[in-house]
């Protein structure tokens, strides 16, 4: 007798949703509000004015962030919902046609007709708009967008990622200020990739160069365009 006890696993697709969005949100936060503060201290600005500038920015880009990413898994939500619909109705209307729909899959995945055809009557039998939202538009319970998750997530990372380095403003004098936030905003990302990596099975090394590589070009151009003008006024 078969066992049908299944043993148990662990894997990293049930996490990309929120991974995703936190990575996205955390690296932005770390980027923009360093680059922001590297670009008005290098336009000679004060320290408090600085601070303000971070401030600003921390609160606009952590809202900016929970907005876009919200409408933007919304749409994708309202895609996958308009699919289900009209899948729900040519399951209604036309069921035959939907069971040589699925068996076609199944062949096409590497089943024999007789296996393909008994698998998609047993699949219909049990859920029949589930067999389908799984197979035949890939959509599933862990894969399904989550706009609220998502946007809190990327609000909530973004605030912390922006309060690293604007914390190393506030705390190191003016003189040095760009240096030091250069220094540990670049550290912040280097740790940010390797975490990120880690937590989604990739390579860790590979994570920190890269988001370390597009953080402080991003930095080195915008403090460049900041002493630029600042020498221009």
């Amino acid at each position: 007798m078969v066992s049908l006890r299944r043993h148990a696993e662990r894997h990293r697709t049930d996490r990309v949703g929120w991974l995703r969005a936190a990575v996205l949100g955390a690296n932005d936060g770390i980027v923009s509000t360093a680059s922001l503060l590297l670009g008005v201290a290098a336009a000679s600005a004060g320290h408090g004015n600085v601070l303000m500038t971070g401030v600003a920015g921390l609160v606009a880009g952590a809202m900016s962030m929970a907005a876009g990413e919200y409408v933007s898994v919304h749409s994708q939500s309202d895609t996958e919902k308009a699919d289900l619909a009209r899948e729900r109705v040519e399951l209604e209307t036309d069921p035959a046609a939907e069971r040589r729909e699925l068996t076609a899959i199944y062949v096409g995945r590497g089943l024999k007709a007789e296996l393909a055809t008994e698998v998609a009557e047993q699949l219909m039998a049990h859920d029949a708009l589930g067999a389908h939202a799984r197979d035949e538009l890939g959509i599933s319970e862990t894969m399904s967008a989550r706009p609220l998750q998502a946007a809190l997530a990327s609000e909530g990372s973004f605030a912390v990622g922006a309060a690293l380095p604007l914390a190393v403003a506030a705390l190191v004098p003016g003189a040095a200020l760009i240096a030091w936030v250069s220094g540990l905003s670049l550290a912040f990302l280097a740790a940010l990739g390797a975490v990120a990596a880690h937590s989604g099975g990739a390579p860790v090394l590979a994570g920190a160069w890269r988001v370390t590589f597009w953080g402080a070009l991003a930095m080195a151009i915008t403090a460049g365009a900041g002493a630029l003008f600042g020498a221009v006024g």
